[in-house]
């Protein structure tokens, strides 16, 4: 039989075509009118019948049509002499390459199949007049490598943001800042910068950019990550020539942002990064000195970087700069020798990158590599520790061994870090894989029988033991978790091991991390009595697993399911209280799981647990009698609702599910008075220092007593914008505990103090002026503590505050207000407001040096005490001192207050400073406390700050700097700080300016490019030579580009230079600015001869600052920014922008002739 077999299939190999079908699709004139409405880019060969070369050109052209596909270039041809007329089409063979529908005719030969690829993905045929082209990963990887100065401008993927009903708002914006930035992309163009698109969310990520759409600059193929706002298509501009010119000069250490430095050193493999700070001596001498060795850091294969950026090096661990940090493959190591020696520090480079050992890390540097790496090993010694030494020796005979198994092998000095997970001793191994850590436990002078054990964590996979202080990073970390609790010693443990380590590949397959843990403390943190437990924790609520643990497969079951299904998860009372504390919204059902009723109860409540996770509303179960009790609940099931912490009990039926859900949203959603037991109120009471309940007695639904409960509903919100907890209940106990004997009734708990409410209850607004009036939240003597909500409201509110700051439970402190309670009265007699506070986190919400500590606040502005906060009668006299002082200096304010300035006052000044400017400051300040009076007559509000994270928000990075802010718009001053009258008449102007700007309706106005930014400009009126004229020249040049933070840039450095022939009209410069801040230079305005126009801002109407001092006449209170435009709109409407030119060029400054620069 087989032979008919062999027969049949060589008949059927005799009658197969023996031709190949034609590579290149064939199409008529209506699917090619499809295809170019379906596709961006459409290579189209024409040909006919009487044509005598086009066979040939197409067999060549077909050998690169796979090429195209993958560059996303369609290929087809056409038979059709009418069509390809209508597209300019005479002779044949042609083609023709469609860039979103617009056609280009190939000029060179179509034999050269190479030539052709080359001009379908090259940037030139892809350009479209005022179009950003769209590319594929291909076709950039391509330009990139071709081209040396190119944007890319990356949005969401075109599955993700559909051409049509666009709803996301990343969608949203990118097709925004797409229209914006179109309006550059000739200008970028003759300035030869490629500007192209790509929608590709998989690259963005390997890029670490974060939220799209984003603007990657690639200058030499080095990616560069810009960081303002995208829709201000001139400050894109400005920032792609600056870089530009930069990126011309080859001699120089590379500038980067901290966002592209993460994007380098994940995509470079040998990185030097220079962190540094530009206002440092030694760090630009350091600077200097390093320049001499960037050429051979490029010879041997290191790219090198520099970065200004505090944030950035703290993240690292940097706490002192200069430093140099090699990255190899994104593994960082500190170089600790001296940085003068730059030739010493070459060879360390060159060493580093020839020999492998264990680099050395900070704590900032090894959460990023936990983070990003599969498998790490990190070794936790001590320097000084002989036993470290000889263990760290050993293991560094394994580094190789160990990059062949793909672990990254790290080291790190640092007691604190190795307490974090549990490690008291030293030296100590840790293993963490994917995250989760592993303790070595075994000899670590044995380096083999590490490498033996790394191999078998890299190729068996067993449950991770862990300590507790790992777990909480775990349970943190990973959003499901299965932690066994056992008892390594315990046979019944070990049994239990040996059979969930059949199931440990199951769990991680289903993305679920399995750890065990030998801790008994830590089990009963978490109310575990019997060992061996199973815990599952869902984004860290614990649920207890109540199966057979040695029946694994029932238990894999167990956790695939509680990760797939949400159900209620099951807690103890230790994990209830955790969860009260660490979660905003939760609900929690007790019940009795042998209760038929009770189990019934939580079936239904099951039907609604997805609703509420959608609402981000936690729900879980606890079966425990005694901790119901606790909260005064005599009977099950009942359900609780805690929202920060307090609790409100439900009353509706359990049974109805859908009830229960609207109950739970209204109260997230809602302001509503929570109901409580005597238990919890009494919890309350302890806790809060202002407690409002409302004793309703026995009530019934429609009773007067619930139609007064509705009313007070009314002011619940106020009451918590006030720091005020209310509730109520209709337990009688605590009442009678206080006599009361009629009900309802009303009663103002300050700090367990109670006081009874003798006004008409029924009256909402009466009650709540009641409870908000000083004299009630006032305890006699008694220093009232308040939560940082009532802080707020009484700094806003009242004109002398002191104010003790402390920390909960420390003694010191406690001695200290024993000594303070005695001046109390006292400051109250001088209208002085006498608080204290210790709510967690004010230490850095207020800038505090440290704690306790005493300020005294003045209208806002505060001062502390530098004194023996012991000595009561010493305090006294400074404040009363305080008081009844004028000031005659600029006060000095913290960043919040600073914050509501900005906000609240029309007219601010802010002279920002720090420590490091030292001497030249303080004489500055001298000189400008001389024109404070001054500045108050004319309504201006002076003030300094050492906030530089403000002023980097701005774009200052350099001190001092002199800001003007006008209904929260900075302006920069660029003159001499020194001359305090020209100073102060550039802060007059500025108001006067501003004045006249919102009176004004003339027609110039309409003229303007832009009525909504403020002016870019530079002056100096004091006789000294200024900055731009310093970089003009007399042939009408003029220098694009002299970077930011006010520095004169390296000798060697060039900057671009644009050398206009004669502008026809005026031209636009783009302020470069990374902040979301806008800082403008401002200059007086020209005449109108004058080679370029102005440009003026809309205002709003300016009103009175926050008043300095009683002496001086009191100006009226500060306009809010709400009142601010409700004056602005009495006046006059504000001016609408003029419209666009014709190419939508053309916005908010102009270039001069080379008399004038613009500069940052």
């Amino acid at each position: 039989m087989w032979w008919w077999l062999l027969l049949v299939a060589l008949v059927t190999a005799k009658r197969a075509p023996t031709h190949q079908e034609p590579v290149i699709e064939e199409v008529n004139a209506k699917q090619l009118e499809r295809l170019l409405d379906e596709k961006d880019y459409v290579a189209v060969f024409w040909y006919a019948r009487s044509c005598t070369t086009c066979d040939h050109v197409l067999q060549e052209l077909e050998k690169i049509d796979d090429d195209t596909d993958t560059f996303g270039v369609d290929f087809v041809k056409i038979n059709d002499k009418r069509l390809a007329k209508q597209y300019g089409i005479k002779n044949f063979p042609a083609l023709t390459y469609f860039r979103e529908k617009e056609p280009i005719i190939y000029e060179g030969d179509l034999t050269e199949e190479q030539d052709v690829l080359e001009f379908l993905t090259s940037l030139e045929a892809m350009d479209l007049p005022d179009r950003i082209e769209e590319v594929n990963g291909r076709i950039l990887d391509k330009i990139v490598q071709e081209t040396d100065f190119v944007a890319v401008l990356f949005c969401p993927d075109t599955s993700s943001c559909p051409r049509v009903g666009v709803s996301k708002p990343e969608c949203k914006k990118c097709t925004k800042v797409l229209q914006e930035l179109e309006n550059i992309d000739d200008e970028a163009d003759q300035l030869g910068i490629g500007f192209v698109k790509i929608h590709d969310e998989n690259l963005a990520e390997e890029y670490n950019l974060g939220d799209l759409p984003a603007l990657v600059y690639y200058r030499h193929q080095i990616p560069i990550i810009y960081e303002g706002e995208l829709t201000r298509e001139e400050d894109v501009l400005e920032w792609l020539v600056q870089h530009k010119s930069t990126g011309d000069e080859e001699d120089i250490i590379e500038d980067v942002t901290a966002k592209t430095l993460a994007t380098l050193i994940n995509s470079v493999d040998n990185l030097v990064v220079l962190f540094y700070d530009h206002g440092d001596k030694e760090s630009m001498l350091i600077l200097d000195d390093l320049e001499t060795i960037d050429d051979d850091c490029d010879k041997i294969g290191m790219q090198f970087v520099k970065i200004d950026d505090e944030s950035a090096a703290q993240e690292f661990g940097l706490d002192s700069l200069p430093v140099i940090v090699y990255f190899e493959k994104g593994l960082p190591n500190v170089y600790d020798g001296d940085l003068k020696k730059e030739e010493v520090l070459l060879e360390w480079l060159v060493h580093q990158k020839e020999k492998d050992e264990i680099e050395d890390v900070t704590d900032e540097m090894l959460d990023k590599l936990i983070k990003s790496s599969k498998a790490l090993a990190v070794l936790f010694y001590d320097d000084d520790d002989r036993k470290s030494q000889r263990v760290l020796n050993e293991l560094e005979n394994i580094d190789d061994e160990c990059d062949q198994l793909g672990i990254v092998f790290v080291k790190i000095d640092n007691e604190d870090e190795a307490l974090e997970y549990g490690i008291e001793k030293v030296p100590a191994l840790v293993y963490f894989e994917n995250g989760i850590p592993t303790l070595y436990q075994g000899n670590l002078e044995e380096e083999e029988q590490v490498l033996k054990w790394f191999e078998r964590q890299t190729k068996e996979d067993e449950i991770e033991d862990v300590t507790d202080e790992m777990l909480d990073l775990i349970i943190n970390k990973f959003q499901h978790v299965a932690v066994l609790f056992y008892d390594r010693e315990q046979k019944k443990s070990q049994k239990v091991l040996a059979e969930l380590e059949n199931i440990d590949d199951e769990c991680d397959s289903n993305g679920i991390a399995f750890v065990k843990i030998d801790d008994s403390a830590e089990a009963k943190e978490y109310g575990i009595d019997i060992i061996p437990s199973l815990v599952f924790f869902e984004k860290r609520i614990p649920c207890m697993y109540e199966g057979d643990l040695l029946k694994e497969e029932e238990l894999l079951g167990w956790l695939i399911h509680q990760k797939k299904h949400s159900e209620i998860p099951s807690v103890t009372d230790e994990m209830m209280d955790h969860l009260i504390e660490t979660v905003e919204f939760l609900a929690v059902l007790f019940y009795d799981k042998d209760d038929k009723q009770d189990i019934r109860v939580l079936n239904e409540l099951e039907n609604i647990d997805d609703d509420l996770e959608k609402e981000g509303i936690v729900i879980v179960r606890i079966d425990n009698k005694e901790e119901a009790k606790e909260y005064g609940i005599d009977h099950l099931p009942t359900l609780l609702y805690f929202e920060e912490k307090i609790p409100a009990l439900y009353e509706g039926d359990l049974m109805n599910e859908d009830e229960v859900l609207r109950w739970l949203i209204e109260q997230k959603t809602t302001a509503t008075i929570e109901e409580v037991t005597d238990e919890i109120l009494e919890d309350l009471i302890e806790e809060h220092e202002y407690v409002v309940v409302y004793f309703s007695g026995p009530c019934d639904e429609g009773q007067e007593c619930d139609n007064i409960l509705d009313e007070l509903e009314n002011i619940d919100d106020e009451l918590d914008e006030n720091g005020i907890v209310f509730v109520t209940t209709e337990d009688q106990v605590i009442a009678k505990k206080h006599g009361i004997k009629t009900y309802p009734k009303l009663v103002l708990f300050r700090n367990k103090e109670p006081l009874m409410y003798t006004g008409d209850i029924n009256d909402e607004d009466e009650v709540l002026a009641w409870l908000t009036d000083e004299n009630t939240l006032e305890i006699p003597d008694r220093i009232e503590e308040v939560n940082t909500k009532m802080l707020d409201k009484m700094l806003a509110e009242n004109d002398h505050v002191v104010v003790f700051f402390y920390k909960e439970g420390d003694k010191k402190s406690q001695k200290i207000l024993q000594e303070l309670e005695n001046i109390d009265d006292e400051c109250e007699e001088q209208d002085v407001d006498f608080v204290k506070t210790s709510d967690q986190g004010i230490e850095k919400e207020y800038d505090l040096p440290n704690l306790p500590a005493l300020a005294f606040y003045r209208h806002r502005f505060r001062e502390f005490y530098p004194g023996d906060l012991m000595h009561e009668e010493a305090i006294l006299e400074w404040v009363l001192d305080l008081q009844h002082t004028n000031p005659d200096v600029i006060e000095n304010v913290d960043r919040k207050t600073l914050q509501v300035l900005i906000d609240d006052v029309e007219h601010l000044a802010v002279f920002f400073y720090d420590d490091k400017c030292g001497e030249e400051c303080n004489e500055i300040l001298e000189e400008l406390e001389t024109i404070d009076d001054d500045t108050d007559k004319h309504n201006i509000q002076f003030v300094k700050s050492k906030d530089s994270k403000l002023a980097a928000e701005i774009g200052i990075f350099s001190f001092p700097a002199l800001v003007y802010y006008e209904t929260g718009v900075p302006i920069m001053y660029d003159g001499n700080l020194r001359n305090e009258e020209k100073v102060l008449e550039w802060l007059i102007e500025q108001k006067s300016d501003g004045d006249s700007n919102n009176d004004s309706t003339s027609d110039d106005d309409e003229e303007d490019d832009d009525t909504s930014e403020p002016i870019l400009s530079s002056s100096k009126k004091d006789g000294g030579s200024t900055f731009m004229e310093k970089t003009t020249s007399g042939d009408g040049c003029f220098y694009i580009g002299m970077g930011g933070k006010n520095q004169v840039p390296h000798s060697s450095y060039q900057p671009y230079q644009c050398c206009p022939s004669k502008p026809k009209a005026p031209s636009k410069v783009p302020k470069i600015s990374g902040s979301s801040r806008p800082v403008a230079v401002k200059k007086p305005q020209p005449s109108t001869n004058k080679p370029f126009d102005t440009v003026k801002r809309d205002r709003k109407v300016p009103s009175n600052p926050v008043p300095k001092s009683p002496p001086k006449p009191a100006p009226s209170p500060p306009k809010t920014k709400s009142a601010a435009k409700e004056s602005a709109s009495e006046k006059g409407k504000p001016q609408q922008p003029a419209a666009k030119q014709d190419k939508g060029k053309g916005k908010k400054g102009f270039f001069g002739t080379g008399k004038y620069i613009w500069w940052w």
